[in-house]
């Protein structure tokens, strides 16, 4: 049996490759996350399109669940592509914590299929893709068209074409862009109505490691050419991309949901994130770290303010309305304070406690950026006028900050900071580095600054 591979960077994949047919080729792309763009343009996959079989297709779960923050199977065959790395409603993924699933793909006919690509962008252990793709005609008498995971497909009426693992060898440099064709040099990789993805978790360390799958493409070999080479709709003409003011990073705003708000985002908002986000990365290091070189940020309607996953920042469309002169570009400061903390690995709770996560970013957004606006001094406590605590978060937690960086130590918040990414915040951090703990640090705070505001100091 003759199989083919051929990759992008020969030797950075650990590519595992079986075939029922003789000359199956099976090319990996990968552009990393400083390469990915929406195009998906990849130097020897071609980029997704929106005119193969797929698009007509029906796919089904057959094993395992969809992610609650996924955008559904019908993702993987919209047409459409994410704009950015880390946008979970534009892809298609399993649960959360499970070993991934399997879908399959009913074409509805059977077909002489040419070539079938899959697509996937995560910034980290999301991006790679680990699968086996079974395809059938569908005419066995056997055919179970919806095996479980512990029924091998070969068994009911299903052919092993490939199995693809696009991890690197020494598994560093994960994330970004893949492509994944497969197809046969000779004509056609068979006759099928059918095709089955059993799809693995890329690791098993954490939750985190089911793919984010973008787009997948059946080519029929006996369609118009043209099919091959029209591009997917990609970036939308409300979305653009600059780059920051060091040169180490794109940051993607994306106002399709709010059109009337591009001008002031392009105008505005992008020259203040592009000066703001290399001094976010400068404030807060750790060792070993690297910031995002890229994230999005998504005008849309929804309820709240805004909030960060991973890389994607969602704002109100109604907030920037309403705060368009006011809060708007300092709430988004606040947010890239989020993209660069990426605390998302150990979650929220002991290891990195809301009231601390919210408060370092207002502490950055009201005590850096904009300390004019006096939004978590004397003058907000006094219009506050309430029984605060240091652990009451945003605003009151980043007076809090800025006073014990003033009294005791210029360093902590960066150094609890760097303590929360690397998953070893503990309330014993305070003592280490001021001498007392955080309860004897919130008191003396409470204390002076109820002094200060009653104008006795």
């Amino acid at each position: 049996m003759k199989i083919n591979m051929s990759m992008v960077a020969t030797g950075l994949f650990s590519l595992v490759v079986l075939a029922t047919h003789a000359g199956i080729t099976v090319a990996v792309g990968h552009n990393g996350n400083d390469e990915a763009t929406p195009q998906f343009t990849f130097k020897n996959v071609p980029s997704p399109t929106a005119s193969n079989a797929a698009v007509a297709a029906k796919f089904v779960i057959v094993d395992g669940q969809q992610d609650p923050n996924s955008g559904g199977i019908d993702r993987l065959h919209d047409g459409k592509l994410p704009v950015g790395e880390d946008q979970p409603e534009e892809n298609f993924f399993f649960n959360a914590g499970t070993s991934g699933g399997r879908f399959q793909v009913d074409l509805d006919r059977i077909i002489s299929i040419k070539r079938i690509t899959s697509y996937s962008w995560h910034p980290g252990e999301r991006g790679p893709q680990m699968y086996k793709l079974y395809a059938s005609e569908g005419a066995s008498e056997v055919f179970n068209a919806a095996p479980k995971r512990g029924t091998n497909p070969e068994s009911c009426g299903w052919k092993l074409i490939a199995e693809v693992n696009t991890k690197s060898k020494d598994d560093h440099d994960n994330g970004g862009q893949y492509g994944v064709s497969i197809s046969d040099p000779d004509g056609v990789i068979g006759s099928f109505r059918y095709l089955l993805f059993d799809i693995d978790a890329t690791e098993s360390s954490d939750n985190f490691g089911n793919t984010f799958f973008s787009e997948i493409n059946v080519i029929d070999a006996n369609a118009p050419a043209v099919a091959e080479i029209e591009p997917a709709q990609t970036t939308p003409p409300e979305t653009f991309t600059f780059t920051t003011v060091d040169g180490k990073c794109r940051i993607t705003l994306d106002t399709t949901a709010a059109p009337e708000l591009k001008d002031w985002a392009k105008q505005k908002l992008a020259p203040v994130l592009a000066k703001w986000y290399p001094k976010i990365v400068a404030m807060l290091p750790s060792k070993g770290f690297t910031a995002p070189t890229h994230y999005t940020v998504i005008v849309k309607p929804m309820a709240g303010v805004a909030y960060t996953q991973g890389t994607t920042v969602k704002v109100s469309k109604k907030w920037i309305h309403d705060q368009i002169n006011g809060e708007a570009l300092g709430s988004l400061v606040h947010e890239s304070v989020h993209v660069v903390q990426q605390f998302g690995k150990y979650g929220y709770g002991d290891r990195a406690p809301v009231w601390m996560v919210e408060g370092t970013a207002d502490y950055v957004r009201w005590f850096k950026y904009e300390p004019q606006s006096h939004g978590a001094d004397l003058v907000y406590l006094r219009k506050v006028g309430k029984d605060f605590r240091y652990d009451d978060s945003y605003r009151i937690t980043a007076n809090f900050l800025n006073w014990v960086t003033e009294k005791y130590d210029k360093n902590i918040v960066v150094e609890l900071n760097a303590a929360m990414r690397q998953g070893k915040y503990d309330d014993d951090l305070w003592k280490k580095y001021t001498g007392k703990t955080v309860q004897e640090l919130g008191e003396k705070w409470k204390k002076d600054t109820e002094a200060r505001l009653a104008g006795n100091s």
